[in-house]
């Protein structure tokens, strides 16, 4: 898998990279997104909720957490601590705001940190949580080590990930959508145009379906499964240590 970047004319590495970009559209960013995705990804975390609880977790790890969406949706289950954790630190103040406003700062942390390098002890976690992140880690395969190796043994690994639909119209479409308007939106209301078109390539380049379902198990993941969404343009991935 070629590595794509957000700014092909920077010298610094992608971690850097997706740190400075989100730093930068992170005010933008849950905007913007509801834009994009017309709603609908508000849908997706509601299921990964149930797939996340139905496990009965006490303690979560929401990784590259953003601006903290999946956190509150998650912290709908009762007497469970919750860990975001993202290396955009301007995507967290944000997050940290919207946790406030809804009181939630006791039940969800929101943690600077790099999820390759994940800054917890060996099985430490119930379940973890990735939306729409595990396609901006520098190293897919280290970074989905580091979660088997937080993760208690039993765990579940949920992950919402973007994907490109396989049937046609739909196909077409998609591909119309993430290479035209996707990054148009981006240029209108972002002030980084780079962005939105690394989005849209990150999303179109990122293995899907069974490509990830394969890397999952070659990590040492068991019971893999995926269930693509909305036409196939997301899937959600579950997986068990």
């Amino acid at each position: 898998m070629a590595e794509i970047k957000p700014y092909k004319d920077s010298k610094l590495g992608k971690k850097a990279q997706v740190a400075q970009m989100f730093d930068t559209i992170s005010t933008q960013y849950d905007g913007l997104n509801r834009i994009i995705s017309f709603g609908i990804d508000s849908s997706w975390r509601r299921k990964v909720e149930k797939l996340v609880v139905a496990n009965k977790p006490k303690k979560i790890i929401d990784l590259a957490t953003g601006t903290g969406d999946l956190a509150i949706q998650l912290s709908h289950f009762p007497d469970t601590e919750i860990v975001g954790l993202d290396i955009s630190n301007g995507m967290l103040e944000v997050g940290r705001k919207k946790i406030a406003e809804k009181k939630l700062s006791e039940r969800i942390k929101m943690v600077l940190g790099d999820s390759e390098k994940i800054p917890f002890s060996d099985a430490h976690f119930d379940a973890a949580t990735v939306a729409f992140g595990v396609r901006n880690f520098e190293n897919l395969e280290k970074g989905l080590t580091e979660i088997l190796r937080v993760l208690k043994p039993g765990g579940v690994l949920v992950v919402l990930e973007t994907s490109v639909p396989t049937k046609t119209p739909f196909k077409q479409g998609y591909g119309f959508y993430t290479k035209n308007i996707l990054p148009a939106i981006g240029r209108i209301f972002s002030k980084d145009h780079s962005a939105y078109a690394y989005l849209s390539e990150s999303a179109n380049n990122f293995p899907y379906g069974e490509a990830f379902n394969n890397i999952l198990k070659k990590i040492g993941f068991i019971n893999v499964r995926h269930y693509p969404q909305t036409f196939g343009v997301a899937t959600i991935y579950h997986a068990t240590k």
